[in-house]
């Protein structure tokens, strides 16, 4: 088997992985609409996509 000519200092090795950590910031807006917060490029839950009507919702009957 290969033996690594140096040894990886702890440094490196946290370097090197940085972009594998959790991700913890979501941008986050709200519905102009409805006033729900959604993530940004998601539809809204009441339809709703950049003032467009995207998904047609049935009226709820009372």
């Amino acid at each position: 088997m290969a033996v690594s000519p140096r040894r990886v200092s702890k440094t490196k090795k946290r370097m090197r992985n940085s972009h594998s950590g959790i991700k913890s910031f979501h941008p986050l807006q709200q519905c102009p609409k409805c006033a729900k917060i959604t993530k940004l490029h998601m539809v809204c839950a009441c339809g709703y996509y950049r003032n467009k009507r995207i998904i047609q919702q049935p009226e709820k009957k009372e």
